[in-house]
């Protein structure tokens, strides 16, 4: 008899598995795709023994959110965690570099070195008070008053029209646009910088992590506790209706709110259903890998040394590239992230090699190919890219879509990051992952705290699920 039946086995949906498999339950998540993972798969694209992330590639979470960590992830799967978290390269060779020591990403900035440290000091200081805020559900009263005020003060500071009044060159205002555009939105806007901040203060206070092996190893690590505890997983398995699933006491959807309801086939309460139906779903992106025959040319050596970089020019270009997102127009010149893994873990590809990981912000549903735009952004920051490259593959966000369903048009958040929606995902209450069916909650990106390999959703519903079916308290989840 199964005791917990989880559907998708993304990093919430196997984060949730994690927890009640732990506690002693007799737990079985179903993924429709013939591998585990998620937006944390590995596959090989292109050429043998080369593997690249196909959604998520760069982990600022993994060492610091509450569930990973008390997963004791760290000592689970090996990380490469660069010196310089991320970069943010300019024209003329000019670069703004977040090392990982803010004391050298200070003395780098110049004259606006200062201001950067009096943004980002703050926020480092409370760096766990912060994350307890960020990574739970945003209607909750702080438990560190103190953290709470210094992020809304650096957010509000970079969220409105007068976030340049701090800084008087271009290399620190470039770097928090760049890092404040990962969430799709219009800059400046207050949901980018909250994100922007965390983000930031994680740069500086632990780094940007990269799994060696592939982000699949992430997914990997959590469906052999599962199963060392008693769990089932099955591939290749479809759920079409929440009545498959009623023999178990509780089901963990790692689904979209509208997936909920097509699922729950009537049995939701109307009020209920039509709020996830509201459910607004954002832009996307077109996500292309590369294969290349050397490292990226960088012009400025010292983005090489970086595991992100943030493409796109001056902070004034890429807000007006994610406003074109927001009109529904494809940027000439795209904001691209970047990544080339196999500079810090050399598994990735074999000798004479590299992959390059990329994507840029496209609007919802786009069947437009970027290559050439991103092939394009990187060389007018590395000349000689063009040469390097041997195979190239693209997925439109369309096709993203397609390839997992939870990114709703290639919405890789699944769910709008706006500042309504953040506080009511998908709905406005004290408890969002539980619905209204009793023994049925929703642990996907789309309820809090939102996007990002942190596992944080599928544990908090997987910690209410225990509370409220089993009267159960939460396991230890460490190794031994």
């Amino acid at each position: 008899m199964v005791d917990v039946e989880v559907v998708g086995s993304g990093p919430n949906g196997l984060a949730a598995g994690v927890v009640l498999a732990r506690a002693g339950l007799k737990v079985r998540v179903h993924e429709a795709a013939a591998t585990i993972g998620g937006g944390s798969r590995t596959l090989p694209l292109m050429e043998d023994g080369a593997v690249h992330d196909v959604c998520s590639a760069v982990h600022p979470m993994a060492l610091v959110s509450e569930f990973f960590t008390s997963f004791e992830l760290r000592r689970r799967i090996g990380f490469a965690i660069p010196e310089v978290s991320y970069a943010h390269p300019l024209d003329s060779g000019r670069a703004g570099i977040a090392y990982r020591s803010l004391e050298r990403t200070v003395a780098e900035l110049g004259a606006d070195g200062p201001a950067y440290r009096r943004l980002m000091q703050p926020l480092i200081d409370s760096r766990d008070g912060i994350l307890a805020l960020t990574l739970n559900h945003l209607l909750r009263v702080p438990k560190n008053p103190l953290a709470a005020a210094r992020l809304a003060a650096a957010v509000l500071d970079q969220g409105s029209p007068a976030w340049n009044r701090r800084f008087r060159g271009e290399e620190a205002p470039a770097m928090l646009t760049g890092v404040m555009a990962h969430p799709v939105g219009p800059l400046p806007s207050l949901t980018a910088a909250g994100a922007g901040m965390v983000l930031g203060l994680l740069a500086h206070a632990g780094g940007w992590a990269i799994p060696v092996g592939g982000s699949q190893a992430i997914a990997d690590a959590m469906a052999r506790d599962i199963e060392a505890h008693g769990g089932e997983i099955l591939t290749g398995s479809r759920v079409h209706s929440l009545a498959e699933l009623g023999g178990a006491r509780a089901v963990l959807l790692d689904l979209t709110p509208p997936a909920l309801v097509e699922m729950a086939r009537g049995r939701l309460p109307e009020g209920y259903a039509r709020a996830l139906r509201r459910f607004r779903f954002g832009n996307a992106a077109c996500k292309v890998d590369f294969l290349l025959s050397g490292p990226v040319p960088w012009t400025n050596s010292e983005v090489a040394r970086a595991g992100t970089v943030h493409l796109g020019g001056a902070r004034a270009e890429v807000a007006a590239a994610e406003a074109d997102v927001k009109a529904g127009r494809h940027p000439e010149r795209p904001y691209v992230l970047v990544s080339q893994p196999s500079l810090f873990d050399p598994t990735r590809a074999p000798a004479g090699r590299h992959t390059l990981w990329t994507y840029c912000h496209v609007p919802r549903g786009s069947t437009t190919d970027m290559t050439e735009a991103i092939t394009a952004q990187i060389e007018r920051f590395a000349p000689g890219f063009r040469d390097l490259i041997v195979d190239s593959h693209s997925s439109t966000a369309a096709q993203l879509g397609e390839y997992n369903e939870n990114y709703v048009g290639g919405d890789f958040g699944s769910g709008a990051v706006d500042l309504r929606q953040m506080i009511a995902r998908p709905v406005l209450a004290a408890h969002p992952w539980a619905t209204p069916l009793k023994g049925v909650y929703l642990c996907s990106q789309s309820a809090p705290p939102g996007p990002g390999v942190h596992g944080m959703a599928g544990f908090h519903a997987a910690k209410l699920a225990l509370r409220r079916e089993f009267g159960l308290g939460m396991p230890a989840l460490g190794i031994g």
